[in-house]
């Protein structure tokens, strides 16, 4: 036999337990999509919210792009910042209503006054590109620079080249390395490939920043000195022991 008999009651222990967790998950699940249904038909925000997430995703439902812009614009019409923001990609991508880039800004807008970042980067791309709104340099720069404030890191990239190209803002090297680092740091790649390009040219490059690169390496030169010789001094006294 392959498997003994305590073998195989321990296998069918465990599918059991397996399957009774999985039974509990369900009904977890499901009592979640029912109290938020409950509480979106009700008028909270917040829930018509979190329902269109789950439709728009296949959440605990059947994904329906349709059904989660309808709960997302219930949710917008009362100011919720972040379904005003989830509507206006809806618009701007066409998903579960016909692309309209104009409806986009506007809700866009909406959550940008109310100071959600991804927003104002939004709409700074769209007054950017001239997407359902006319093109505007400055306005673009205006709004990526409240979202770059709050630390969204492509639009402090975006904030950094438009300083770099002086585009909707005079041009301006030092601000232009001091927002593209702000990005780097981050870990925006896009925006370390711009501050290397500018670092390249020898442009801008702050003094501070020339001043620190030695004293990092000098740090970090004494430190692995230092280790090295607790190091050796720690074999010493373990061989001259013996």
């Amino acid at each position: 036999m392959l498997f003994s008999f305590h073998s195989l009651r321990s296998l069918i222990t465990a599918l059991f337990i397996l399957a009774t967790a999985t039974h509990i998950a369900a009904q977890s699940s499901s009592a979640t999509i029912l109290k938020a249904i409950k509480q979106a038909k009700s008028g909270d925000a917040k829930a018509q919210f979190k329902l269109g997430v789950m439709y728009e995703n296949g959440q605990g439902v059947l994904k329906d792009e349709a059904e989660a812009v309808q709960w997302y614009r219930k949710a917008a019409e009362q100011g919720n910042a972040h379904a005003q923001y989830n509507l206006g990609v809806m618009y701007q991508n066409g998903q579960g209503i016909a692309k309209d880039e104009a409806e986009a800004v506007r809700w866009f807008r909406k959550a940008a006054e109310q100071g959600l970042p991804q927003a104002q980067f939004k709409l700074g791309v769209m007054y950017e590109n001239g997407r359902g709104v006319t093109k505007d340099d400055a306005e673009a720069v205006r709004w990526y620079l409240k979202a770059a404030e709050q630390g969204h890191a492509m639009a402090q990239n975006n904030v950094g080249v438009a300083y770099e190209n002086g585009q909707g803002i005079a041009k301006d090297e030092a601000e232009a390395v001091r927002w593209l680092r702000k990005a780097a740091e981050q870990g925006l790649p896009q925006a370390q490939n711009n501050l290397d390009a500018t670092n390249a040219t020898g442009e801008a490059v702050p003094k501070k920043d020339a001043a620190e690169r030695p004293s990092r390496v000098t740090n970090a030169a004494v430190a692995a000195i230092i280790v090295f010789a607790i190091v050796v001094w720690a074999w010493k006294r373990t061989h001259s022991s013996k």
